[in-house]
C-alpha cells in the first residue's frame, strides 16, 4: 500500500498511499480525519472518472512521536483521489459560496450486489459526498512539506 517517494530535493518522504479494498480505505479514513477542504478544491471529471480533493490534513501518523519529543503537531496538504467513479453527488454541502470549507469525518465503503459500491465521505455538519464506484481505487498523496499547525495541537476526540 505504501509507495516510496521523496521530495525533489531529497527531503523527508511524503506520504503516498493507495487503497484497493475496504481495509485500505479505513487507513486513509484515519489519515484524513479532521482534514479541511475548501469546496473550490473539490472536483469530479466524468470523462476521466476521477474525483479529487485537496485536503489540508493533520499528520496523524506523526502526532504521537511529535508530542513525545515536544514538537509541534504538523499539517500537510494532500490530494485525495478516487478513480473509476461513475457518479458523484453531495448532500448538505453549500457549494454555492466559494469561501465554504468542509471538514472530513470519515471515509466508508458500502458494497453493492453486483461488485460495485459506494464510497461515502462523511463531513462535519451532517454533510456527505457519495461516490458510485466500479472498484475501490483511492490514492492519498502529500503535495506540500509538513508545516506547524496554527493551533500547535491536534484536535481531540472524546472516547
Amino acid at each position: 500500500m505504501v509507495e516510496d517517494a521523496r521530495f525533489e530535493d531529497g527531503g523527508e518522504a511524503p506520504l503516498h498511499l493507495k487503497a484497493l479494498d475496504p481495509d485500505d480505505l479505513t487507513v486513509l479514513s484515519t489519515l484524513v480525519q479532521d482534514g479541511v477542504v475548501p469546496v473550490t478544491e473539490i472536483s469530479f471529471n466524468s470523462t476521466t472518472r476521477r474525483f479529487a480533493m485537496l485536503v489540508n490534513r493533520f499528520r496523524w501518523e506523526d502526532v504521537a512521536a511529535a508530542q513525545a519529543r515536544g514538537r509541534d503537531v504538523e499539517r500537510v496538504q494532500s490530494v485525495l483521489m478516487f478513480d473509476d467513479v461513475s457518479k458523484a453527488r453531495s448532500m448538505g454541502v453549500d457549494g454555492g459560496h466559494k469561501d465554504t470549507v468542509v471538514s472530513i469525518l470519515a471515509l466508508a465503503f458500502h458494497a453493492g450486489k453486483d461488485g460495485t459500491g459506494r464510497i461515502e465521505i462523511t463531513l462535519a455538519g451532517d454533510g456527505a459526498i457519495a461516490l458510485d464506484v466500479e472498484t475501490i481505487d483511492a490514492t492519498l498523496k502529500d503535495v506540500t512539506r509538513p508545516y506547524v499547525a496554527p493551533s500547535h495541537k491536534a484536535p481531540s476526540h472524546p472516547d
